[in-house]
Protein backbone atom coordinates (compact mmCIF):
# COMPACT_ATOMS: atom_id res chain seq x y z
CA UNK A 1 0.00 0.00 0.00
CA UNK A 2 1.26 3.45 -0.87
CA UNK A 3 0.67 6.12 1.75
CA UNK A 4 1.47 9.63 0.53
CA UNK A 5 1.38 12.95 2.27
CA UNK A 6 -0.28 15.83 0.48
CA UNK A 7 3.11 17.41 -0.27
CA UNK A 8 4.56 14.26 -1.81
CA UNK A 9 1.44 13.65 -3.84
CA UNK A 10 1.42 17.12 -5.33
CA UNK A 11 5.11 16.80 -6.11
CA UNK A 12 4.68 13.65 -8.13
CA UNK A 13 1.09 13.98 -9.35
CA UNK A 14 2.18 15.58 -12.62
CA UNK A 15 3.77 12.28 -13.59
CA UNK A 16 0.61 10.30 -12.91
CA UNK A 17 -1.70 9.32 -15.71
CA UNK A 18 -3.35 6.32 -17.27
CA UNK A 19 -5.79 5.65 -20.05
CA UNK A 20 -9.25 4.86 -18.76
CA UNK A 21 -10.70 1.76 -20.39
CA UNK A 22 -14.19 1.20 -21.69
CA UNK A 23 -17.02 -0.99 -20.50
CA UNK A 24 -18.69 -1.15 -17.11
CA UNK A 25 -17.18 -0.24 -13.76
CA UNK A 26 -14.95 -3.28 -14.18
CA UNK A 27 -13.76 -1.90 -17.50
CA UNK A 28 -10.75 0.07 -16.28
CA UNK A 29 -7.57 -1.57 -17.57
CA UNK A 30 -6.27 -3.73 -14.73
CA UNK A 31 -2.72 -5.06 -14.78
CA UNK A 32 -2.66 -8.70 -13.68
CA UNK A 33 -6.18 -8.28 -12.28
CA UNK A 34 -4.92 -5.95 -9.58
CA UNK A 35 -7.61 -3.62 -8.25
CA UNK A 36 -6.39 -0.02 -7.97
CA UNK A 37 -7.98 1.97 -5.17
CA UNK A 38 -7.41 5.59 -4.17
CA UNK A 39 -8.34 6.94 -0.74
CA UNK A 40 -8.24 10.55 0.46
CA UNK A 41 -8.21 11.31 4.19
CA UNK A 42 -9.32 14.66 5.55
CA UNK A 43 -6.76 14.72 8.38
CA UNK A 44 -3.48 13.07 9.39
CA UNK A 45 -3.60 9.43 10.43
CA UNK A 46 -3.34 9.11 14.20
CA UNK A 47 -3.69 6.16 16.56
CA UNK A 48 -7.35 7.01 17.20
CA UNK A 49 -10.14 9.08 15.67
CA UNK A 50 -12.08 9.59 12.45
CA UNK A 51 -9.23 9.09 10.01
CA UNK A 52 -7.86 6.14 11.96
CA UNK A 53 -11.16 4.32 11.52
CA UNK A 54 -11.05 4.93 7.78
CA UNK A 55 -7.50 3.59 7.69
CA UNK A 56 -8.84 0.37 9.20
CA UNK A 57 -11.18 0.13 6.22
CA UNK A 58 -8.17 0.43 3.92
CA UNK A 59 -6.37 -2.28 5.88
CA UNK A 60 -9.44 -4.48 5.53
CA UNK A 61 -9.24 -4.19 1.74
CA UNK A 62 -5.58 -5.21 1.84
CA UNK A 63 -6.44 -8.15 4.06
CA UNK A 64 -9.26 -9.27 1.77
CA UNK A 65 -7.38 -8.79 -1.53
CA UNK A 66 -3.72 -9.27 -0.63
CA UNK A 67 -1.51 -8.57 -3.63
CA UNK A 68 -4.59 -8.28 -5.83
CA UNK A 69 -5.13 -4.71 -4.66
CA UNK A 70 -2.94 -1.64 -4.94
CA UNK A 71 -3.93 1.25 -2.71
CA UNK A 72 -2.84 4.86 -2.89
CA UNK A 73 -3.66 6.79 0.28
CA UNK A 74 -3.29 10.56 0.63
CA UNK A 75 -3.83 12.19 4.01
CA UNK A 76 -4.59 15.64 5.39
CA UNK A 77 -6.67 16.92 2.47
CA UNK A 78 -9.33 19.35 3.63
CA UNK A 79 -9.38 22.36 1.28
CA UNK A 80 -11.83 21.79 -1.61
CA UNK A 81 -9.45 23.06 -4.29
CA UNK A 82 -6.77 20.62 -3.16
CA UNK A 83 -9.27 17.78 -2.92
CA UNK A 84 -10.61 18.36 -6.43
CA UNK A 85 -7.14 18.27 -7.92
CA UNK A 86 -6.22 15.12 -6.04
CA UNK A 87 -9.42 13.26 -6.92
CA UNK A 88 -8.80 14.17 -10.55
CA UNK A 89 -5.21 12.92 -10.39
CA UNK A 90 -6.24 9.67 -8.73
CA UNK A 91 -8.83 9.10 -11.44
CA UNK A 92 -6.33 9.89 -14.21
CA UNK A 93 -3.88 7.44 -12.63
CA UNK A 94 -6.23 4.56 -13.37
CA UNK A 95 -7.75 3.92 -9.96
CA UNK A 96 -10.98 2.01 -10.41
CA UNK A 97 -12.41 2.93 -7.00
CA UNK A 98 -11.88 6.22 -5.19
CA UNK A 99 -12.96 7.05 -1.64
CA UNK A 100 -13.53 10.49 -0.14
CA UNK A 101 -13.78 10.53 3.64
CA UNK A 102 -15.26 13.87 4.64
CA UNK A 103 -18.31 16.03 4.04
CA UNK A 104 -15.88 18.64 2.71
CA UNK A 105 -14.89 16.27 -0.09
CA UNK A 106 -18.42 16.37 -1.50
CA UNK A 107 -18.29 19.23 -3.98
CA UNK A 108 -14.86 18.20 -5.34
CA UNK A 109 -16.09 14.63 -5.91
CA UNK A 110 -19.24 15.87 -7.58
CA UNK A 111 -17.12 17.87 -10.01
CA UNK A 112 -14.65 15.10 -10.79
CA UNK A 113 -16.88 12.01 -10.94
CA UNK A 114 -18.83 12.96 -14.11
CA UNK A 115 -15.55 13.44 -15.97
CA UNK A 116 -14.60 9.81 -15.26
CA UNK A 117 -17.85 7.87 -15.75
CA UNK A 118 -16.16 4.44 -15.72
CA UNK A 119 -14.68 4.95 -12.25
CA UNK A 120 -16.57 4.21 -9.03
CA UNK A 121 -16.52 6.97 -6.42
CA UNK A 122 -17.56 6.43 -2.80
CA UNK A 123 -18.16 9.40 -0.49
CA UNK A 124 -18.40 9.04 3.27
CA UNK A 125 -20.76 11.67 4.73
CA UNK A 126 -22.03 12.57 1.27
CA UNK A 127 -25.54 13.67 0.40
CA UNK A 128 -25.34 13.90 -3.41
CA UNK A 129 -25.50 10.79 -5.58
CA UNK A 130 -24.52 10.47 -9.24
CA UNK A 131 -24.39 7.65 -11.77
CA UNK A 132 -20.90 6.74 -10.50
CA UNK A 133 -20.94 8.36 -7.05
CA UNK A 134 -22.32 6.46 -4.07
CA UNK A 135 -22.39 7.42 -0.40
CA UNK A 136 -22.03 5.72 2.93
CA UNK A 137 -22.73 7.11 6.36
CA UNK A 138 -23.26 6.10 9.98
CA UNK A 139 -26.23 6.74 12.21
CA UNK A 140 -24.11 8.59 14.73
CA UNK A 141 -27.20 9.69 16.58
CA UNK A 142 -27.87 6.13 17.71
CA UNK A 143 -24.49 6.03 19.41
CA UNK A 144 -24.79 9.48 20.95
CA UNK A 145 -28.25 8.69 22.32
CA UNK A 146 -26.88 5.66 24.18
CA UNK A 147 -23.80 7.59 25.29
CA UNK A 148 -26.03 10.45 26.43
CA UNK A 149 -28.02 8.02 28.56
CA UNK A 150 -24.73 6.95 30.16
CA UNK A 151 -24.03 10.60 30.84
CA UNK A 152 -27.47 11.02 32.31
CA UNK A 153 -26.80 8.21 34.77
CA UNK A 154 -23.47 9.66 35.90
CA UNK A 155 -23.80 13.44 35.71
CA UNK A 156 -24.27 15.17 39.04
CA UNK A 157 -24.81 18.64 37.60
CA UNK A 158 -27.20 17.54 34.85
CA UNK A 159 -25.04 19.56 32.43
CA UNK A 160 -23.57 17.82 29.39
CA UNK A 161 -20.94 19.47 27.19
CA UNK A 162 -20.64 18.94 23.44
CA UNK A 163 -17.85 19.98 21.06
CA UNK A 164 -18.49 19.72 17.34
CA UNK A 165 -16.37 20.36 14.29
CA UNK A 166 -18.96 22.22 12.21
CA UNK A 167 -22.68 22.99 12.71
CA UNK A 168 -23.78 20.68 9.89
CA UNK A 169 -26.62 18.13 10.14
CA UNK A 170 -24.13 15.26 10.61
CA UNK A 171 -23.02 16.93 13.86
CA UNK A 172 -26.11 18.84 14.97
CA UNK A 173 -28.24 15.69 14.89
CA UNK A 174 -25.90 13.64 17.10
CA UNK A 175 -25.58 16.59 19.50
CA UNK A 176 -29.35 16.66 19.87
CA UNK A 177 -29.46 12.89 20.36
CA UNK A 178 -26.77 13.15 23.05
CA UNK A 179 -29.02 15.45 25.07
CA UNK A 180 -32.15 13.42 24.35
CA UNK A 181 -30.38 10.31 25.63
CA UNK A 182 -29.42 12.14 28.81
CA UNK A 183 -32.97 13.45 29.18
CA UNK A 184 -34.32 9.90 28.90
CA UNK A 185 -32.64 9.39 32.28
CA UNK A 186 -32.81 12.94 33.67
CA UNK A 187 -35.56 15.05 32.02
CA UNK A 188 -33.96 18.23 33.36
CA UNK A 189 -30.59 17.65 31.71
CA UNK A 190 -29.17 20.36 29.45
CA UNK A 191 -26.30 20.45 26.96
CA UNK A 192 -23.87 23.28 26.21
CA UNK A 193 -22.57 23.12 22.63
CA UNK A 194 -19.48 24.70 21.08
CA UNK A 195 -18.46 24.41 17.41
CA UNK A 196 -14.82 24.75 16.38
CA UNK A 197 -15.35 25.25 12.63
CA UNK A 198 -12.52 22.77 12.19
CA UNK A 199 -12.21 18.99 12.26
CA UNK A 200 -8.68 19.02 13.56
CA UNK A 201 -7.59 21.80 15.90
CA UNK A 202 -6.40 20.43 19.26
CA UNK A 203 -5.69 23.93 20.58
CA UNK A 204 -9.21 25.21 19.96
CA UNK A 205 -10.68 21.94 21.22
CA UNK A 206 -8.70 22.22 24.45
CA UNK A 207 -10.02 25.72 25.06
CA UNK A 208 -13.58 24.62 24.25
CA UNK A 209 -13.36 21.73 26.71
CA UNK A 210 -12.02 24.01 29.43
CA UNK A 211 -14.86 26.43 28.76
CA UNK A 212 -17.43 23.65 29.14
CA UNK A 213 -15.85 22.57 32.42
CA UNK A 214 -16.01 26.15 33.68
CA UNK A 215 -19.71 26.20 32.78
CA UNK A 216 -20.34 23.27 35.10
CA UNK A 217 -20.49 20.45 32.55
CA UNK A 218 -19.35 17.20 34.13
CA UNK A 219 -19.74 15.04 31.01
CA UNK A 220 -18.07 16.06 27.73
CA UNK A 221 -18.47 14.60 24.25
CA UNK A 222 -16.32 15.84 21.38
CA UNK A 223 -17.03 15.00 17.71
CA UNK A 224 -13.68 15.97 16.21
CA UNK A 225 -10.62 14.02 15.05
CA UNK A 226 -8.58 14.18 18.26
CA UNK A 227 -8.71 12.81 21.79
CA UNK A 228 -8.30 16.30 23.26
CA UNK A 229 -11.84 16.45 24.61
CA UNK A 230 -11.55 13.25 26.63
CA UNK A 231 -8.07 14.23 27.84
CA UNK A 232 -9.14 17.62 29.13
CA UNK A 233 -12.28 16.17 30.70
CA UNK A 234 -10.26 13.50 32.49
CA UNK A 235 -7.70 16.00 33.71
CA UNK A 236 -10.55 18.12 35.06
CA UNK A 237 -12.22 15.21 36.83
CA UNK A 238 -15.17 15.09 34.43
CA UNK A 239 -16.62 12.13 32.57
CA UNK A 240 -16.11 11.91 28.83
CA UNK A 241 -17.56 10.25 25.74
CA UNK A 242 -15.25 9.26 22.91
CA UNK A 243 -15.98 9.49 19.20
CA UNK A 244 -15.03 7.25 16.25
CA UNK A 245 -12.47 5.20 18.23
CA UNK A 246 -12.34 3.89 21.78
CA UNK A 247 -10.47 6.73 23.51
CA UNK A 248 -10.40 5.26 27.01
CA UNK A 249 -6.57 5.21 27.15
CA UNK A 250 -6.54 9.01 26.97
CA UNK A 251 -9.33 9.66 29.47
CA UNK A 252 -7.65 9.11 32.85
CA UNK A 253 -10.19 6.40 33.62
CA UNK A 254 -13.11 8.77 33.06
CA UNK A 255 -14.45 7.70 29.64
CA UNK A 256 -18.02 6.46 30.03
CA UNK A 257 -17.98 4.87 26.56
CA UNK A 258 -17.21 5.75 22.95
CA UNK A 259 -19.43 5.38 19.94
CA UNK A 260 -17.03 3.62 17.61
CA UNK A 261 -17.27 3.71 13.81
CA UNK A 262 -16.47 0.55 11.87
CA UNK A 263 -16.30 1.29 8.12
CA UNK A 264 -14.69 -2.01 7.09
CA UNK A 265 -17.86 -3.44 5.56
CA UNK A 266 -18.27 -0.33 3.40
CA UNK A 267 -14.70 -0.44 2.14
CA UNK A 268 -14.48 -4.15 1.47
CA UNK A 269 -17.99 -4.34 0.05
CA UNK A 270 -17.32 -1.58 -2.47
CA UNK A 271 -13.95 -3.06 -3.46
CA UNK A 272 -15.40 -6.52 -4.02
CA UNK A 273 -18.26 -5.10 -6.07
CA UNK A 274 -15.91 -3.12 -8.32
CA UNK A 275 -13.64 -6.13 -8.77
CA UNK A 276 -16.65 -8.26 -9.73
CA UNK A 277 -18.04 -5.64 -12.07
CA UNK A 278 -21.27 -5.39 -10.06
CA UNK A 279 -20.72 -2.05 -8.33
CA UNK A 280 -23.51 0.49 -8.47
CA UNK A 281 -24.01 3.76 -6.58
CA UNK A 282 -25.85 3.16 -3.35
CA UNK A 283 -26.97 5.09 -0.29
CA UNK A 284 -25.74 3.14 2.73
CA UNK A 285 -26.69 4.40 6.17
CA UNK A 286 -26.14 1.95 9.00
CA UNK A 287 -26.02 2.15 12.77
CA UNK A 288 -26.04 -0.20 15.74
CA UNK A 289 -27.95 -2.91 13.90
CA UNK A 290 -25.55 -2.94 10.96
CA UNK A 291 -22.42 -2.87 13.10
CA UNK A 292 -21.12 0.38 11.64
CA UNK A 293 -21.79 2.04 15.00
CA UNK A 294 -20.57 0.14 18.05
CA UNK A 295 -20.41 1.09 21.71
CA UNK A 296 -17.05 0.74 23.47
CA UNK A 297 -17.08 -1.05 26.86
CA UNK A 298 -18.92 0.91 29.51
CA UNK A 299 -16.92 2.34 32.38
CA UNK A 300 -17.08 0.08 35.42
CA UNK A 301 -17.82 3.17 37.48
CA UNK A 302 -21.33 3.07 36.03
CA UNK A 303 -23.52 1.01 38.40
CA UNK A 304 -24.15 -2.54 37.12
CA UNK A 305 -27.91 -2.04 36.80
CA UNK A 306 -27.36 1.10 34.69
CA UNK A 307 -24.85 -0.73 32.50
CA UNK A 308 -27.43 -3.44 31.92
CA UNK A 309 -29.97 -0.80 30.94
CA UNK A 310 -27.49 0.72 28.47
CA UNK A 311 -26.91 -2.66 26.84
CA UNK A 312 -30.66 -3.13 26.57
CA UNK A 313 -31.00 0.35 25.09
CA UNK A 314 -28.45 -0.59 22.41
CA UNK A 315 -30.53 -3.64 21.52
CA UNK A 316 -33.80 -1.72 21.53
CA UNK A 317 -32.44 0.96 19.21
CA UNK A 318 -30.98 -1.68 16.91
CA UNK A 319 -34.32 -3.49 16.71
CA UNK A 320 -36.28 -0.27 16.20
CA UNK A 321 -38.15 -0.56 19.49
CA UNK A 322 -36.63 2.74 20.62
CA UNK A 323 -36.06 5.66 18.26
CA UNK A 324 -33.81 8.49 19.48
CA UNK A 325 -35.95 11.09 17.74
CA UNK A 326 -39.36 9.95 18.94
CA UNK A 327 -41.78 12.79 19.63
CA UNK A 328 -42.74 14.97 21.19
CA UNK A 329 -39.69 17.05 20.37
CA UNK A 330 -39.48 20.81 20.65
CA UNK A 331 -36.79 23.17 19.41
CA UNK A 332 -34.95 25.74 21.50
CA UNK A 333 -37.82 28.19 21.05
CA UNK A 334 -40.44 25.72 22.29
CA UNK A 335 -41.91 24.99 18.85
CA UNK A 336 -43.06 21.43 18.29
CA UNK A 337 -40.87 19.84 15.60
CA UNK A 338 -41.92 16.21 16.06
CA UNK A 339 -45.40 15.44 17.34
CA UNK A 340 -46.08 12.97 20.13
CA UNK A 341 -46.56 9.48 18.77
CA UNK A 342 -44.40 10.06 15.68
CA UNK A 343 -40.69 10.01 14.88
CA UNK A 344 -38.49 12.28 12.82
CA UNK A 345 -38.19 10.81 9.33
CA UNK A 346 -34.89 10.09 7.60
CA UNK A 347 -34.94 13.29 5.54
CA UNK A 348 -35.53 15.28 8.71
CA UNK A 349 -32.63 13.56 10.45
CA UNK A 350 -30.25 14.05 7.52
CA UNK A 351 -31.16 17.71 7.27
CA UNK A 352 -31.37 18.58 10.97
CA UNK A 353 -30.48 22.25 11.34
CA UNK A 354 -32.15 23.03 14.66
CA UNK A 355 -31.42 22.39 18.31
CA UNK A 356 -33.81 20.57 20.63
CA UNK A 357 -35.08 22.19 23.78
CA UNK A 358 -32.40 22.11 26.45
CA UNK A 359 -29.50 22.68 24.05
CA UNK A 360 -27.51 25.80 24.95
CA UNK A 361 -25.60 27.35 22.09
CA UNK A 362 -25.97 28.69 18.56
CA UNK A 363 -25.68 27.05 15.17
CA UNK A 364 -23.06 29.46 13.92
Amino acid sequence: MNELTRRKFLKYSGALGAAIGTGGFSGVARADDVLKVGVVYVSPIAEIGWTKQHSLGVEAIKSAFGDKAKLTVIDNIFMPQDAERIFRELASAGNELIFGTSFSHGTPMQKVAPRFPKIAFEHCSGIVHLANLGTFEAKYYEGTFVAGAAGGYMSKSGKIGFIGGFPIPDIVGPANALLLGAQSVNPNATCNAIFLNSWFDPGKEKEAAKTLLSQGCDVICSMTDTATGVQVAGEGGAWSIGYASDMSKFAAGKQLTSFVLDWTSDYVGAAKAVAAGTWKPEVRWDGLAGGVVKMAPYNEGIPPDSRAKLKQLEADIGSGKVHPYAGELKDQGGNVKVAAGSVLDDDGIRGMNWFVKGMIGKLS
